[in-house]
């Protein structure tokens, strides 16, 4: 497993809680708090894309 460096949980509701991660060869983490042995990842920059793009509501359509 890579050495990843875990930011404090975000918990938007009760234990709907996720932990983002990076790691010192330039990779992005995602992973639910608790479960940070099964994690998505890809490169910061991907990271930072999904994290921009669902700010900007485009993944919306997917909480009607």
């Amino acid at each position: 497993m890579p050495n990843i460096t875990w930011e404090d949980p975000y918990c938007a509701e009760g234990n709907n809680c996720f932990r983002i991660g990076t790691d010192a060869e330039g990779n992005g983490y995602i992973a639910l708090n608790g479960q940070e042995d099964h994690y998505l990842t890809d490169t910061r920059e991907a990271l930072r894309t999904f994290i921009t793009d669902i700010k900007a509501g485009k993944a919306d359509h997917l909480l009607a």
